[in-house]
């Protein structure tokens, strides 16, 4: 009777059905629930935080508030320089963006369809120095820019963030285009096609998604760079905004909501950008997993 009554258990379709349906009904709701509470949580801080009276910061501490104003975002646009430095950091990033991945496209086109001498100490070459610490060369890369009277000038920002955009965006790059089949390019060449004309026809349609993966790193990374941004500009017309909100920070006085309303300003560019370039984006990650 007992071992009866475990069979009739072990045949029980509810106890088989939730074994099998575990994973999706119990521990992927719960992993998602505490992924989104990680990751939305600091924003919802910031957000809060800005929404709130300069008192209620500092003495109701709760993620609601309990008064909301825009007095913030109306100093933000109104009465500060944050537009200038709104208009400098879409300057520079969308400059960087458009001169690295012009490079990238035809150095990883050079790099993976032509056979040149030293080509693979190029493309090796190229991924070193991508890895090498941007702390170890604010000294010297200051010192070539004030030789060569760059700082204090957006195109002087720019020329630093391509030496180090350049190389991830064209290894990056060269893993997408060793994807594409020869067989294309040869069949190209073959119908009189010239090299430009196969690298726009075959190459640039086939990793457009991976293309817009890296489009929207190299942006990203230039809007929010401040290492650099901080060492060559002292200007107020010249600053970006990663530098122009320390401006909110006097001393050991920081005004919070006028600088949580500016960081959740700044945020909005490259967050849009993901969303309209979603499609893009999704594509070219999975193709980069799959395809290594």
């Amino acid at each position: 009777m007992i071992q009866a009554a475990s069979g009739d258990r072990a045949q029980n379709p509810i106890l088989k059905w939730l074994r099998r349906n575990a994973l999706h009904s119990i521990v992927l709701p719960v992993g998602i629930t505490i992924f989104l509470i990680w990751t939305l949580f600091p924003y919802l801080w910031i957000l809060a935080t800005s929404l709130k009276p300069n008192r209620d910061i500092f003495v109701n501490a709760t993620i609601i508030p309990e008064r909301v104003t825009l007095e913030h975002y109306r100093y933000i646009v109104t009465s500060s320089d944050f537009q200038t430095y709104f208009r400098n950091s879409a300057i520079v990033a969308i400059t960087t963006t458009l001169i690295a991945m012009l490079i990238a496209v035809f150095a990883a086109y050079a790099l993976t369809r032509l056979r040149f001498i030293g080509r693979e100490f190029v493309a090796r070459a190229t991924i070193v120095t991508y890895l090498i610490p941007a702390s170890l060369l604010f000294i010297p890369l200051f010192q070539v820019a004030f030789q060569l009277k760059l700082t204090d000038r957006l195109w002087g920002l720019v020329i630093i963030y391509l030496i180090f955009s350049v190389p991830f965006s064209t290894w990056m790059t060269i893993s997408y285009f060793n994807t594409v089949p020869s067989e294309l390019q040869d069949a190209a060449l073959v119908d009189g096609a010239s090299r430009v004309r196969a690298l726009f026809s075959i190459f640039l349609p086939l990793s457009l998604p991976a293309l817009a993966v890296v489009a929207l790193f190299t942006f990203t990374v230039a809007w929010n760079e401040f290492l650099f941004a901080l060492l060559l500009i002292s200007r107020d017309s010249q600053k970006t905004i990663p530098v122009g909100l320390t401006e909110f920070v006097r001393g050991d006085t920081y005004q919070w909501g006028r600088l949580m309303a500016g960081s959740l300003i700044a945020s909005l560019p490259p967050v849009i950008i993901y969303f309209v370039s979603q499609r893009w984006v999704v594509s070219g990650l999975a193709g980069g997993a799959i395809k290594g």
